[in-house]
């Protein structure tokens, strides 16, 4: 083995693993090795559908393997192709809230099938991915965009988990929640889905338009509950939920959902990269969740913990999940800007520690970075300039913290999405 990594290569460091993470959930690979031959037999016509902001990448795989055979295809993504791809139509939609691009591709979507006259010798392949839930809706009769605006921003704010968002936008949806199998009937159904939830429940992953939901109105409704959302709803969504599902009644179509890509795919393949750069390396696991401060305290302790049990060698620990930001300064951020920010805090004096963090999708809330990296001399250099880290904590304002320090990760979108990754470096 070469010599042990140092402290002054940890830029390179972190750049490799977050390399050797997005390419293991490359999303045109991952459709390349799900999508079978044999999934394609006896299907006359293939019509695609789908949304996420691996869209662009899994609609082209798709559309290579499908052929002659691909008849047309909507797909919403987060920015449209600069290059179109034969027979499919690919209409931006909103993120984190909804456009009115969202609900025009889930009109578009619908009016696909329903105009297809579909038969049980047609396939329906449907792509998955992150975001889809911003991206795609047809809502239920007397629902406005405005309505969901002001739920969508209303449960992003209050610190509600990802799942629990998404059962709301189900109840409120004709298209989440399994929406997408009753339009295609009576034709087949093949559900290729890159996960961004932690534990990779499928009726969840953009709200399961390939899914059944098992869920009720009153679990949504518990959900509002819980947060103290009811003065800040509109009428129209109380009503709904309170009233019972306009969902037509009808069979829906025979469908496969596979999982092609994960957090832990992604994260065991940085947690490999850092072994052969010569650390002692552990995945951690995949289900991270909380407030992003108090986890950003956590990895941090468990990265000293562990460099304390090591004797010296040098250490990396990756980590995945999603967690949360309770809104209530005014700043600018995201969750894993947050996160580092409260790592900074637990690191501080801690010599020769690292730890980065990285939204896969290179969109960390409404900034342009994906992230942040912090050490052991963080707070000191920020002290240097006159910045106060509990100050730009308690205003949800990490991105400019880290803006004047020059410690953003900015990778730009990166096409795929399966929820966020930390790693820790003891030298």
């Amino acid at each position: 083995m070469s010599s042990p990594p140092r402290f002054e290569g940890r830029a390179d460091h972190l750049a490799a693993l977050r390399s050797a993470a997005l390419q293991a959930v490359d999303p045109a690979a991952a459709v390349g090795r799900a999508l079978a031959p044999g999934d394609l037999t006896g299907a006359e016509r293939i019509f695609v559908v789908g949304a996420g902001k691996a869209g662009v990448a899994m609609a082209r795989a798709a559309a290579e393997i499908c052929g002659p055979r691909l008849t047309a295809g909507v797909i919403s993504v987060p920015q449209a192709p600069a290059q179109t791809i034969d027979r499919l139509t690919f209409i931006q939609g909103g993120h984190p809230l909804p456009t009115a691009g969202t609900l025009a591709a889930g009109r578009a979507l619908a009016g696909l099938l329903a105009s297809a006259r579909l038969t049980s010798r047609d396939l329906v392949l449907a792509l998955i991915s992150g975001g889809g839930s911003a991206l795609l809706e047809w809502p239920r009769a007397g629902l406005s965009l405005e309505d969901l605006q002001a739920t969508t921003s209303a449960l992003l704010k209050c610190g509600a988990a990802i799942h629990e968002i998404n059962v709301v936008r189900q109840q409120l949806s004709e298209i989440k929640g399994g929406g997408v199998l009753r339009l295609a009937h009576p034709a087949r159904v093949l559900g290729l889905i890159l996960s961004d939830v932690v534990g990779n429940p499928l009726a969840l992953i953009a709200s399961g338009p390939t899914v059944p939901s098992l869920a009720a109105s009153a679990e949504a409704l518990a959900i509002l509950d819980k947060y103290h959302l009811a003065a800040q709803l509109p009428t129209a969504v109380w009503q709904c939920l309170s009233s019972p599902s306009s969902r037509p009644p009808g069979p829906s179509s025979p469908v496969v959902n596979r999982l092609i890509a994960s957090n832990r795919l992604a994260g065991e393949a940085a947690t490999a990269r850092a072994c052969e750069l010569g650390f002692e390396a552990v995945w951690v696991a995949d289900d991270w969740q909380g407030e992003a401060s108090a986890v950003g305290g956590r990895f941090a302790e468990l990265l000293i913990r562990s460099a304390n049990n090591e004797a010296g060698r040098p250490l990396a620990l990756v980590a995945g999940g999603e967690t949360t930001v309770t809104v209530h300064g005014q700043g600018k951020g995201g969750r894993n800007q947050e996160l580092a920010l409260a790592a900074a805090l637990a690191l501080a004096g801690r010599p020769n520690c690292v730890i980065a963090t990285l939204a896969t999708d290179g969109v960390d809330g409404p900034t342009e970075a994906a992230g942040a990296v912090v050490t052991g001399l963080t707070l000191e250099r920020a002290r240097a300039l006159g910045l106060d880290p509990h100050v730009f904590l308690g205003n949800n304002d990490a991105f400019h913290f880290f803006a004047a320090l020059g410690d953003l990760v900015v990778t730009g979108p990166t096409g795929t999405n399966v929820n966020d990754l930390m790693f820790g470096l003891k030298y």
